[in-house]
């Protein structure tokens, strides 16, 4: 049978990843909230640099760069951005500069913020790094990382930037449209059935990825995008477009319809990289229960939001749910008074 999917052969893709991921259960959980079967997808082991979603994502990015010669990438994104520092990484280990902007997406932040988990990160991996300040100004985020390829283009580099916002070919995207063939194979090896994903949507790479991925290998299995940075009316049409992207990359139909995008904000207030107590929460059960740390941008938001949905009998008591574990962890040290604060509480 033709694979639906095509193939990746037309795209080039750099070794980064350490896959598969494992795929595991999480007992003490599952018993801990008297609910279904949860799982755990274990992307934060993918490696490279304390591991992460991005690993995937990168992979065809920096084919891309090397094709195209390259020998600078740049990238945007926050000031504790998981991307950002695993570009730097996957620049490293591929022999290429890397100059990145950290955007001012979220407030009032203390100096450890500024200085520990990815910034310091980023430092020790030797990326070049710029301030912008507007943290919710995609087009003049995009614009400056252009104006310092340009800088960079007059003085003899060949620059390659690696977008975030929507309008571009979503080579990123990509990577997790491999990672829905590759769980789809770990659950018919071991026969497994799981009844729902729930998932990150922050960029919309990962959900969008995963969900086209899915569909398009035929799995039915409903998909939950936890919202990290926008609301569910604002990001449900970017995963809707982003997958639309997918489908024009691919040269494939789109197999993914309006009633596939499903995402909940339920955890997202006061904002993006803004911890709340359900947050909190959701990290301390999975450290407790599991030993799985979880970050406060990502993951604890997206466990926060699992939680809510086992609590508010979202599940069939014998349902099976998997977790997808973004990684992110290095992330955590930036918020130390603030976590240190809600633990000492306790």
């Amino acid at each position: 049978m033709e694979n639906p999917l095509g193939s990746f052969d037309q795209f080039p893709r750099a070794a980064l990843a350490v896959t598969p991921t494992p795929l595991e259960a999480m007992p003490n959980l599952s018993k801990k909230l008297g609910g279904p079967q949860l799982h755990v997808k274990r992307d934060d082991l993918t490696g490279l640099a304390f591991g992460g979603n991005k690993a995937r994502q990168l992979e065809f990015y920096m084919g891309d760069a090397i094709a195209k010669k390259a020998d600078v990438i740049l990238i945007t994104g926050a000031v504790q951005s998981n991307f950002v520092r695993t570009a730097a990484a996957a620049a490293a280990k591929i022999g290429l500069a890397c100059h990145v902007q950290l955007e001012e997406r979220v407030p009032d932040v203390d100096a450890t913020h500024r200085m520990s988990g990815n910034v310091l990160l980023d430092k020790l991996l030797g990326a070049h790094l710029y301030s912008y300040p507007d943290g919710e100004d995609e087009a003049g985020a995009d614009r400056h990382i252009g104006e310092i390829a340009e800088d960079l283009r007059a003085s003899g580099k060949t620059p390659y930037i690696i977008p975030l916002s929507p309008g571009h070919p979503p080579l990123g995207a990509l990577g997790y449209v491999v990672a829905a063939q590759e769980i789809l194979d770990q659950l018919n090896a071991s026969g497994q059935v799981i009844d729902e994903i729930v998932v990150a949507s922050g960029s919309t790479s990962t959900h969008a990825g995963l969900l086209f991925g899915l569909r398009a290998l035929g799995s039915s299995i409903p998909v939950i995008g936890v919202c990290v940075r926008r609301t569910s009316a604002q990001q449900a049409p970017r995963v809707r477009a982003r997958c639309t992207e997918i489908s024009a990359l691919l040269g494939t139909p789109d197999y993914v319809g309006a009633d596939d995008v499903v995402v909940t904000d339920v955890a997202l207030a006061p904002g993006y990289g803004q911890l709340n107590a359900m947050t909190i929460e959701a990290m301390q059960l999975a450290a407790r229960t599991e030993g799985l740390i979880l970050d406060p941008v990502y993951t604890g938001k997206v466990m926060a939001g699992l939680i809510d949905r086992v609590r508010s009998h979202s599940y069939r008591a014998d349902a099976n749910v998997l977790f997808i574990h973004t990684g992110g962890q290095p992330a955590l040290f930036a918020y130390e008074a603030l976590l240190s604060k809600a633990l000492d509480a306790e």
